[in-house]
């Protein structure tokens, strides 16, 4: 029987930065349309990641998010545990000012599901500072809203 990797797989490390070139705000807005993953019955599962990020000392590096991505595609896991680890991750590695991490699921059985995470909420230690930016959730790419 072959041995599937899990999330504890996964190489955070590959997640590399570049220094702040500013200590002015300022909003990253990243999608990875072509999110690719082992789901929990062994099928390939896809998905769309969408970054909203707000830096403080340190930016994404755009080529090393890319390679953590890939890791994914051999790793079997649920969705629910797609988001956290990436948002575990991403916080670890970046510690942002904001983040907020939306995972749209391709259709799979006639079912899609959209999961959401964010900094700045309560539940995940954060002030709820940013309630008031009402356009996070405005923003889209190849002209779909999230």
């Amino acid at each position: 029987m072959a041995k599937y990797l899990t999330y504890k797989d996964i190489n955070k490390s590959i997640l590399k930065s570049i220094k702040n070139p500013t200590k002015e705000d300022y909003e990253v807005k990243i999608s990875a349309p072509e999110f690719t993953f082992l789901g929990e019955d062994k099928q390939p599962d896809f998905g769309r990641v969408y970054i909203t990020f707000y830096p403080d000392n340190k930016v994404i590096e755009l080529k090393s998010l890319k390679q953590y991505f890939y890791q994914f595609r051999d790793i079997r896991v649920s969705y629910e545990r797609v988001i956290n680890c990436m948002y575990d991750n991403l916080m670890e590695i970046y510690n942002p000012a904001r983040l907020r991490l939306v995972i749209e699921f391709f259709p799979r059985g006639g079912i899609s599901s959209r999961l959401v995470i964010d900094s700045d909420w309560k539940t995940r230690g954060g002030d709820e500072t940013f309630w008031h930016h009402d356009d996070i959730h405005d923003w889209s790419f190849n002209s779909r809203v999230i």
